[in-house]
């Protein structure tokens, strides 16, 4: 394993008047379905249906140094009403590019027909944990204020016992094994237990394995549930089922198509029966003691925040919300909430007040990490947030059919909790003749929505 002084984070476009279309939406994602002021699935402007323009002129320029430990190649924008004392505070963000793990052994682990082939032990399993009286018993569910809260408040973590921090898969069943033998390396996880994982939702869709996804995590969760935890991403929440057919609220929602092509397979109805159930009472938030908060998309908006304080209610509906769907601007001061769809974008002023708020109600925030937003690079820690860092983290090893730009091959990402510091980003180079081999590209008019194949390395 490699440790490097740190990538320097691609810098945004000079400031203009109207973000354009690449520098608001890195990339085009989840849209929702059946939503008033939602466009239609098939619109190319699908995902940008919230972006409004930024409230006030950008920031001024000012010299900055980089959030990764080198020295900035030329001048950033920076907050000019935050406290730089307050920035100062946080170490920069530091950088591990992994290379050397057995990349054979993990192609072989990361096997879908081996993993289907125990579903129905994994699949009954899953389900007796789930029915226990007193609950699964997963990760973070003693801090709950109750079996409901969906928003919890962590009172006691020892930080010593490594935390690893997984953000969108989307069925990339190669990138989780690997995540998984990096983080049982011997310099990374003392001791012979198993390690302890924070899944930031986002398991499924998107054309990869789903189901194997699915099944791998169940396994994991059964093999020790106090060790995972997985907070709900949009697509996991957006999944349900009617008694008779599952169905999706956004789009791509090819694993709902899938569990319905199956419903005559009584293991696989039985998984998607489990999906829901898991992510129907996941939690949304996590509130870290040393200020951090994790989260797939954001926090609640500032429409939200005069209620809010009066109130103390975390878990009102519309917080849960924006917790799972809000995306975060690159270099905006504030967005304007859209509650007309689960679009609503946020600036580095939004996350700033959010933070104020959260510590008048005992729940101090300081700094973030999330996922949700599927950069280039896999992971990305903007500038303009230097007063109140935000890590974006994501596991896909390749673009995705709704990424329009960008290599086929990527690196993915996961990330280990640093105590009062943004996480450790550690960047997975697996070969990219192996990412080809396991996923195909497929041609760019024809998505193969579930892979029926073994991949061939």
């Amino acid at each position: 394993m490699n440790s490097a002084g740190g990538r320097e984070v691609p810098e945004s476009d000079p400031p203009r008047e109207q973000p354009a279309i690449a520098e608001a939406h890195p990339v085009m994602t989840d849209v929702p379905k059946n939503e008033p002021g939602a466009p239609g699935p098939s619109s190319p402007l699908g995902a940008l249906a919230a972006d409004v323009p930024a409230l006030g002129p950008e920031p001024p320029p000012a010299v900055a140094a980089a959030l990764d430990g080198k020295a900035a190649s030329r001048t950033e924008s920076l907050p000019s009403d935050q406290d730089l004392s307050k920035a100062a505070a946080f170490a920069p963000l530091e950088i591990f590019e992994v290379n050397d793990l057995d990349w054979r052994a993990i192609l072989n682990r990361a096997s879908p027909s081996s993993i289907r082939s125990e579903i129905r032990s994994t699949v009954e399993r899953m389900e007796g944990l789930l029915d226990r009286a007193d609950g699964p018993g997963m990760l973070f569910d003693k801090f709950r204020a109750d079996p409901t809260d969906k928003v919890i408040k962590i009172s006691d973590f020892d930080a010593e016992i490594p935390l690893w921090i997984i953000g969108d898969l989307h069925g990339d069943l190669l990138a989780l094994e690997a995540a998984l033998a990096a983080m049982r390396q011997p310099d990374l996880q003392p001791g012979e237990g198993p390690p302890r994982i924070l899944f930031l939702g986002d398991l499924f869709d998107d054309e990869g394995f789903s189901l194997e996804i699915l099944l791998r995590v169940f396994e994991l969760i059964v093999e020790a549930p106090d060790c995972v935890c997985v907070i709900a991403g949009n697509h996991d929440e957006a999944l349900s089922y009617d008694g008779v057919r599952f169905s999706s609220s956004v789009t791509p929602s090819d694993f709902a198509d899938f569990l319905n092509a199956n419903l005559t397979h009584e293991w696989i109805e039985r998984a998607g029966k489990l999906v829901v159930r898991l992510f129907t009472n996941a939690p949304r938030a996590l509130f870290f003691p040393d200020g951090l908060l994790a989260a797939h998309g954001g926090f609640p908006l500032v429409d939200l925040h005069p209620d809010l304080a009066e109130s103390g209610e975390w878990n009102n509906p519309m917080c849960l919300s924006d917790f799972v769907w809000t995306r975060a601007h690159p270099k905006a001061r504030r967005k304007l909430p859209n509650r007309f769809s689960h679009g609503s974008q946020f600036g580095y002023e939004d996350f700033a007040a959010f933070c104020s708020l959260s510590a008048g109600l005992g729940r101090p925030v300081t700094h973030m990490v999330r996922g949700h937003d599927h950069v280039e690079e896999r992971y990305a820690s903007f500038p303009a947030y230097r007063a109140n860092p935000l890590l974006t983290t994501v596991a896909l090893s390749r673009r995705l059919s709704r990424e329009a730009f960008g290599p086929y091959e990527r690196v993915p990402t996961m990330a280990r909790y640093v105590k009062g510091a943004l996480p450790r980003v550690y960047r997975l180079h697996i070969p990219a003749e192996m990412i080809r081999a396991y996923y195909p590209q497929p041609a760019a008019d024809s998505i193969d929505n579930h892979p029926s194949q073994e991949p061939q390395p």
